[in-house]
């Protein structure tokens, strides 16, 4: 499992906080020992051995409505990938699900449990604090871990048997730094709450657009602030090039009402992240004004015939396809290949099977980067059409998967 050292001058810079909030509730956290469950080195192999899988994912807690998007994609991802057979190669896929509601203490415990019954292989976790105590548990024990929509930047690299199905925070903001084009010498403007939250929003920014020579700056209101009017005031008078808005909590509709009346949507681009559904009526008529960066939406793919099979199972099994959706179906590709190429019960080769490996994914073209496990993907620019229940977005352009790559971070083992 050696690393290649790749990339550009600007892909081995080294993102100095691993975090960007869009709408999307990223939970960080540092990350402690979680210490061995029991042994899982690898044994022979066989024909018609089961594969258990462990699904470890928020099916309760704040994070809940994730969870679900995320659990209905591997489902349907599973039935897509075995070919409705729930078996590869031989081996009959287990799934074993397990709620961490969003606590890594529960998550951890579940996982050593799993481990402990011989499971190989994990997948899941909606929660980036949570993501960061499984992938060391991991580690310890020899098992593949997929991550799921968890989007710290932490978890890429971390070690040689962690994945991630989704996207990271740093391909976030280079979706928000294609839209801003040239970045050296444009002014960007972070707008968010005075609070941990915005704050480390501001350092991400700092740290992607300001190094390609951006001038970076803040507007930040208190969180307990109703009167938002006098910080669109202040945005407005900085004539930024770029609004980088990150905001959080039952104060948005008024910010977004507040930007529009002071004239901010129209001085200037206004970048925000489009999270799932639910969210959409939060910015009223300020919504087909503003440019939003998106991990997915529902149609986003162009319909491609992976999406297509997504839509199709999730919508047949009543479910709702949503923000965090491909990173479930994706997930279950992975284990499908890792098992397919890597056999049931060897993980270094589920590892090596999954390393470099390009794939037609929902979102289209994708690639488990070999030297950190990153996946680099496709993102998504996107604006609202309609309001309140009706809006509904639409796709303006792609950002292909290269042009958002994140800076490669080589594991250390």
């Amino acid at each position: 499992m050696r690393r290649r050292a790749t990339g550009t001058a600007r892909h081995r810079r080294s993102l100095s906080t691993a975090a960007v909030l869009t709408a999307a509730g990223l939970v960080l956290a540092g990350c402690t020992a979680a210490g061995k469950a029991g042994g899982s080195d690898s044994g022979g192999d066989s024909k018609d051995r089961t594969v258990k899988v462990g699904l470890v994912y928020s099916r309760t807690g704040l994070l809940a409505d994730y969870g679900k998007q995320y659990r209905d994609g591997f489902m349907a991802g599973l039935d897509h990938a075995t070919k409705g057979t729930g078996k590869v190669a031989g081996h009959r896929i287990e799934v074993t699900e397990q709620d961490d509601a969003g606590d890594p203490g529960k998550a951890v415990s579940a996982a050593k449990n799993l481990i402990g019954k011989g499971y190989k292989v994990l997948a899941g976790t909606t929660d980036s604090g949570v993501a960061l105590q499984m992938a060391p548990l991991a580690a310890q024990n020899k098992v593949l871990y997929i991550s799921g929509p968890a989007a710290t930047d932490a978890v890429t690299g971390i070690n040689d048997y962690t994945f991630r199905s989704g996207r990271q925070s740093y391909q976030d903001i280079l979706t928000a730094g294609a839209m801003l084009g040239e970045a050296r010498g444009k002014k960007v403007t972070v707008l968010a709450q005075d609070s941990t939250f915005g704050q480390a929003n501001v350092t991400a920014v700092k740290a992607v657009l300001g190094a390609e020579g951006a001038k970076v700056g803040s507007v930040l209101a208190p969180p307990s602030a109703t009167d938002l009017t006098p910080f669109a005031r202040q945005v407005k008078a900085g004539r930024p090039d770029l609004v980088f808005v990150a905001w959080a909590g039952s104060t948005a509709p008024a910010l977004w009402t507040a930007l529009d009346q002071q004239g901010v949507l129209e001085a200037g681009k206004v970048v925000t992240g489009l999270a799932g559904t639910a969210s959409y009526p939060v910015f009223g008529a300020a919504g087909s004004k503003v440019s939003f960066l998106a991990h997915y939406f529902p149609g986003a793919g162009g319909d491609n015939a992976v999406e297509k099979s997504m839509l199709d199972s999730v919508e047949k099994a009543g479910g709702t396809p949503d923000l965090f959706t491909p990173d479930g179906f994706t997930a279950a590709q992975m284990v499908v290949r890792a098992v397919e190429q890597g056999g049931a019960t060897d993980t270094a080769a589920m590892v090596e099977a999954l390393e470099g490996w390009s794939f037609d994914g929902v979102k289209g073209k994708e690639q488990v980067r070999a030297e950190d496990h990153a996946l680099v993907q496709p993102m998504f620019v996107a604006r609202l059409r309609g309001s309140g229940a009706g809006a509904r977005p639409e796709l303006v352009s792609t950002a292909p998967m290269d042009e958002v790559a994140p800076p490669a971070k080589p594991s250390a083992g």
